[in-house]
């Protein structure tokens, strides 16, 4: 089973919409809820990691990826 942490704020939408395709899937996740403000250590840190600096992104067996799209694609790709 895939390692999963979704970097996320509770209220987005593109969040939600990531979230209910690992639940589609059934998928265990780790949620973690970071700052909306762009200069927190922990966002800039996700920001390096996946090339955005928007949410969601997810960290997949140690792959980052940014963006919804692009994490529903991978997920419905490769799990």
């Amino acid at each position: 089973m895939a390692e999963i942490t979704l970097y996320q704020f509770e209220t987005c939408p593109f969040c939600a919409k990531v979230r209910a395709k690992l639940e589609e899937k059934g998928l265990k996740y780790k949620k973690v809820n970071v700052s909306s403000d762009r200069d927190d250590t922990q966002r800039k840190e996700i920001a390096e990691k996946s090339g955005v600096s928007t949410v969601p992104v997810a960290n997949i067996d140690g792959k980052w990826i940014g963006d919804s799209s692009a994490i529903i694609s991978y997920i419905e790709e490769n799990l």
